[in-house]
């Protein structure tokens, strides 16, 4: 196929964004589509077949409208935005939901899927996230609960997960009730450091309007005007996921996070995750929301170790068939 190069104009800023650190963006552009990149200036241009131009024009445009926008640009960002224009989709969705704006500028979905997930939660009163590690469905869990308390929408937030360790018995952990659990919420107390700073999380902590619960200490309440956080929630067995399901009072709204092929009790088939998502599936007011391993944004190499995982749990289950 003819190749020929064509030239696309960009601003500094855009074209800082397009390149990115150490050239590591315009090198996923690159290999994504087998072109060839050059900033002679005011601009790129493009080498290959027409194909490959216009999908690594896409690619650029996309990256550009989002560093125009005064948004945090990663990698995950151009990697989200090559699989869309290979597969033919939108990089991004526009929503109209409110997020608070993190300590490295304003947050966003990076990929329809996440797009969707925070249309989800400002519908329903209750939303799972599902999916794999890495697709940012905890991390959009607790910024839609920040900015819901920045806003004064709820008067706190409730993080709870149950206390399993993943292949490992820690033993006993010394301290009060917050240094026992805070282990185990480590990724939540990460990203709401991100988003409102460790000093407001502390303040907010102090004040009562941000608590950590263990999934035993939610039994008997009713939790208004809250947003709570169900974290890690394949690890919760069907009695506990009832029962936590259930401590939604007046005002309150509340996300489950789980991955399903991660279930660390002892015995998997007890995980109340799968069954709630059976069950609740086309109850009013439950929205849920599935990633799958294209939408890993955490790191490309996540990516392939997720579908490398899918692929045997496959073969797996074709094999256990008579």
């Amino acid at each position: 196929m003819a190749r020929s190069s064509e030239f696309l104009p960009l601003d500094d800023l855009a074209l800082r964004a397009v390149i990115g650190p150490g050239s590591r963006h315009v090198a996923l552009i690159e290999d994504a589509f087998k072109v060839l990149i050059e900033a002679p200036g005011g601009g790129v241009a493009i080498n290959g077949s027409a194909r490959d131009r216009a999908q690594a024009r896409r690619v650029i445009e996309d990256v550009a409208e989002r560093a125009g926008g005064g948004g945090d640009l990663d990698e995950a960002d151009v990697r989200a935005a090559v699989a869309a224009a290979i597969g033919g989709g939108e990089a991004r969705s526009r929503t109209g939901v409110a997020l608070p704006v993190g300590r490295r500028g304003p947050i966003a979905p990076k990929t329809p899927a996440q797009a969707r997930y925070l249309e989800a939660l400002a519908a329903c009163e209750l939303t799972f996230g599902v999916g794999p590690a890495g697709t940012g469905k905890t991390f959009l869990a607790a910024a839609w609960g920040a900015s819901l308390l920045r806003r004064g929408e709820v008067d706190r937030l409730v993080i709870t997960r149950p206390a399993v360790e993943a292949g490992e018995r820690l033993g006993f952990l010394p301290g009060d009730l917050n240094e026992k659990v805070d282990p185990y919420l480590a990724p939540i107390w990460e990203a709401l450091n991100d988003i409102l700073g460790p000093d407001d999380v502390r303040r907010r902590r102090d004040r009562g309007e941000i608590e950590a619960a263990p999934i035993a200490f939610m039994r008997g309440r009713t939790l208004s005007h809250a947003f709570i956080i169900a974290d890690e929630a394949q690890n919760l067995t069907r009695l506990q996921m009832k029962m936590v399901l259930t401590r939604l009072g007046e005002g309150a709204r509340m996300v489950v996070t789980g991955d399903p092929s991660q279930v660390d009790l002892l015995n998997a088939r007890d995980s109340g995750l799968a069954h709630a998502l059976t069950l609740l599936r086309d109850v009013k007011g439950v929205g849920i929301m599935t990633f799958e391993a294209r939408d890993v944004v955490r790191h490309a190499l996540v990516e392939r170790i997720v579908r490398a995982y899918d692929s045997d749990a496959a073969q797996a289950r074709g094999g256990a068939q008579p």
